[in-house]
């Protein structure tokens, strides 16, 4: 049985709007509390003037997570996707994830593509859940700690997409 809480989450309005400079300084707060390795704030603004697919979501006017997604031809490569870490937990991962399937499939798209890392089974599960399938496996992908960490590489066809 879900939480009231997780349930609350997951019916409150969020609004998805294209991420813009002015977003940036939030963005970064979330981006250095969830990784222990983040983008940078060039990293982001790079992104947006590049033409990339980027977004926010916003609940009642706050930061709860944001994308980007980079095109090309007839797939969409989802190179970060974050929820807020006091909000983790509550579904909005998945509804982020939802609408970054939705934004590749109105702008052509029909497969996705992302980079996780083998020890974030929480995403793992997300993605999964989702339909991603593992189909490679790049060594020393990520910075870590201690040396690197490799990154699995996943692919989803983005036919229907289920709720």
């Amino acid at each position: 049985m879900r939480s009231l809480s997780a349930l609350a989450a997951e019916l409150a309005p969020l609004e998805f709007l294209p991420m813009n400079g002015k977003d940036l300084a939030q963005v970064m707060e979330i981006e250095n509390r969830v990784y222990s390795h983040p983008w940078t704030q060039g990293n982001f603004a790079d992104s947006m003037k590049a033409g990339y697919s980027c977004w926010v979501a916003r609940e009642g006017g706050a930061l709860v997570g944001y994308m980007v997604l980079m095109p090309s031809l007839d797939e969409t490569h989802l190179l970060n996707i974050s929820v807020a870490a006091e909000r983790q937990g509550r579904g909005y991962g998945a509804r982020l994830l939802r609408f970054a399937m939705e934004v590749s499939r109105h702008g052509g798209a029909v497969t996705m593509l992302l980079e996780v890392r083998p020890s974030n089974a929480k995403a793992l599960a997300l993605y999964e859940n989702y339909g991603f399938q593992v189909i490679g496996r790049r060594k020393g992908y990520y910075p870590a700690v201690e040396g690197r960490e490799d990154a699995l590489v996943l692919r989803r066809e983005l036919g229907e997409i289920e709720a």
